[in-house]
């Protein structure tokens, strides 16, 4: 079946985060809603929607810092995974970011996600010699 990819709306944060909890996004220490909220907040534009039939199959958040592209909570429900529901989402978000001239995109995925980084593999996606470090500034508790 064809995703239809549209921009968030209103009324999406509910299936959203619901998609999230079945594609195991959610973890305790992010609150998904704060999530929202703050990418609403900054380039709204760039959360993706995919939908099908009327209901959100998929999501991805895109970001573009003037250096470097991000992708963020790109999921798709795992009864229409393997559907190219997830290609299409990057596809869109690649298209949307060089668009904004961004030169390279760079995601995250937890190691023990081996059907993921497969998935990116296939798709061009490669292993970067960096590791990730962070630290919270504002905590979701």
């Amino acid at each position: 079946m064809k995703a239809k990819i549209r921009i968030f709306q209103e009324g999406d944060q509910e299936p959203v985060i619901g998609l999230w909890r079945d594609c195991g996004l959610v973890v305790p220490w992010n609150d998904p809603a704060k999530d929202i909220q703050r990418k609403l907040e900054d380039s709204p534009e760039l959360f993706l929607v995919a939908e099908t039939e009327g209901f959100v199959a998929g999501s991805c958040m895109a970001g573009y810092d003037g250096h470097r592209g991000w992708i963020f909570y790109m999921a798709v429900q795992p009864d229409q995974q393997g559907c190219g529901i997830a290609r299409a989402l990057l596809d869109h978000a690649e298209t949307v970011l060089k668009e904004r001239g961004c030169p390279k995109v760079e995601l995250m995925v937890r190691d023990t996600n081996t059907k993921v980084l497969e998935f990116y593999r296939h798709l061009g996606y490669s292993d970067e010699p960096v590791k990730v470090l962070g630290k919270r500034l504002i905590p979701d508790e």
